[in-house]
């Protein structure tokens, strides 16, 4: 094993924080893996990571030797992707918003795949804040203003939102007509994964963002559970039209209030700080823009409200 893979192997056991976890990630025996950062503790004289049964952790040295692992890595990637024709290759790992996988980002991936074939994708799923670095991802997208400051964010989208109900839901309470006159109107709640707490309502009434909060019939914490609920005739929610569109056109949700709309919803792209985007980000993040933008173009050409 050359000096750059044993690097890699080595950067690989220092974001796992496990030898076994390196060597699936990298698909070499265990062994190998074990052997690459012994050889590496003998020829630099030092030693790298602090091993227990169930830990491995680096050592003052070895989170210096990393972080310079991690520069090097980097040019090496830089350099070889500079020549003409050079496509990225190897694993890119994502962690995604379920709704936003299966609607944006499954369809198109074909192409994807197509255009970089030596990229092996590894998508999960979630909408938590994952410890990328130590669970080996290599970027995260998420909905909403990201709040951890550890990372860089990559804005790739707005999501457009909608007020939305159920015929039936309508027929029995009306037509709301203002958000200040909601009274007797109720919600279907739901709470952020972050915090736990109910979101409120939002409109933007006279150029200026209002927050109202309705009784809540029934609250859930999941996109799904949410458009059932409001199909059911539950009550009022607030969703992403890329959500709505295929009960919109069913007839089984109708938009309402129209003339006070919500602030559009940042759909950003998560990377660590302390590490350069590899030519295998990049590219995912370019195509991401473009197939967000591609279907805000063809929305907006089909008039769906």
């Amino acid at each position: 094993m050359d000096r750059f893979d044993a690097m890699r192997v080595y950067s690989r056991v220092v974001e796992r924080r496990s030898f076994t976890a390196a060597a699936e990630d990298t698909g070499l025996p265990r062994s190998t893996v074990t052997d690459a950062v012994k050889q590496l503790e003998a020829r630099l004289g030092v030693q790298l990571l602090q091993r227990t049964t169930r830990h491995v952790s680096p050592t003052l040295d070895g989170e210096a030797y990393y972080q310079r692992c991690l520069s090097i890595l980097a040019d090496i990637e830089d350099a070889e992707g500079a020549f003409a024709g050079a496509k990225p290759k190897g694993m890119l790992r994502v962690d995604v918003h379920g709704t936003l996988a299966r609607h944006f980002v499954l369809p198109s991936l074909p192409s994807f795949l197509e255009t970089y074939p030596d990229i092996e994708f590894y998508m999960s799923e979630g909408d938590r804040l994952v410890d990328l670095v130590r669970e080996g991802i290599d970027c995260v997208l998420r909905v909403g203003i990201p709040q951890d400051s550890d990372m860089i964010a990559r804005r790739v989208a707005m999501l457009e939102e909608m007020t939305l109900a159920s015929p039936e839901y309508i027929a029995r309470h009306s037509m709301p007509e203002h958000p200040d006159r909601l009274d007797g109107h109720r919600m279907v709640g739901f709470r952020s994964s972050a915090t736990g707490t109910l979101m409120p309502l939002e409109f933007i009434v006279d150029g200026k963002v209002r927050e109202i909060t309705i009784p809540a019939t029934i609250s859930v914490n999941a996109a799904e559970s949410l458009h059932a609920a409001a199909r059911c005739g539950l009550g009022i929610i607030q969703v992403p039209r890329y959500h709505a569109e295929r009960y919109l056109a069913s007839g089984e949700l109708v938009q309402i209030l129209k003339d006070y709309p919500l602030t559009d919803t940042p759909v950003s792209l998560l990377y660590p700080r302390n590490r350069q985007l590899s030519p295998r980000v990049r590219v995912f993040i370019d195509w991401l823009v473009k197939i967000f933008a591609e279907h805000r173009r063809t929305t907006d050409s089909e008039g769906i409200s």
